[in-house]
Parts: C-alpha cells; sequence; structure tokens
C-alpha cells in the first residue's frame, strides 16, 4: 500500500497465454477503479511433452488412463491454436447417452 493514499501495489507474474484478457477482466470486476500494467518479465521452458500420454504400467498405474491432472504444455499450445484459427483435436461429448422421453410420440 502507498503511504498517505488508499492504492495497492501488487506484483505478481503469470503466464502470457494466461494475460490475454486480463485486463478487461479486472477492469470489469472491479467497475474500473484498478488498471491493470503488464511487463513482460522472463521467460522459462516448459519440461512436459504437450503429446506426452501415459505408456508403461507404471504410469498408468500413478497418472490413470488419462492423466487426470491436465498437461499445462497441452492446453497452452490448443489455446494458441484456437486464437489462430488452427485445427484443434479436442473431444466436446465423452460420455454421452441417449435421450429418452417419457411419452411417446403420437
Amino acid at each position: 500500500m502507498k503511504e498517505g493514499t488508499d492504492v495497492f501495489i501488487i506484483k505478481a507474474v503469470l503466464p502470457v497465454a494466461e494475460s490475454f484478457g486480463f485486463a478487461d477482466e479486472i477492469r470489469k470486476r472491479t467497475s474500473g477503479l484498478a488498471s491493470p500494467q503488464l511487463v513482460f518479465s522472463h521467460w522459462e521452458i516448459r519440461l512436459r511433452d504437450p503429446f506426452w500420454v501415459p505408456t508403461t504400467e507404471e504410469e498408468y498405474l500413478h497418472f490413470g488412463e488419462k492423466a487426470d491432472s491436465e498437461n499445462q504444455a497441452r492446453k497452452y499450445m490448443n489455446a494458441v491454436r484456437k486464437r489462430k484459427g488452427l485445427y484443434v483435436e479436442e473431444k466436446i461429448v465423452e460420455h454421452a447417452e441417449k435421450q429418452r422421453t417419457l411419452s411417446r410420440n403420437k
């Protein structure tokens, strides 16, 4: 907090992929009272492979069949592809059931 004012200064690090739309969202949620200033700080290599799937018995036991924890590298890659209008391989519905109605059509 700045002394003598009611201004708070918050410094945080967030991925560039997460920052798209951040300024608008902050302004909307604070009714325009907050104004973010985004500055590039650094970059780092993501160690996970975006195309990784469990293959060995040990990986299946540890991560599950679909590796339930979301792969951040894949998430960022798909977000960039969507933003650029490229093809993204994703399932919209995984476990669909046929809709049944209680009454028959007459």
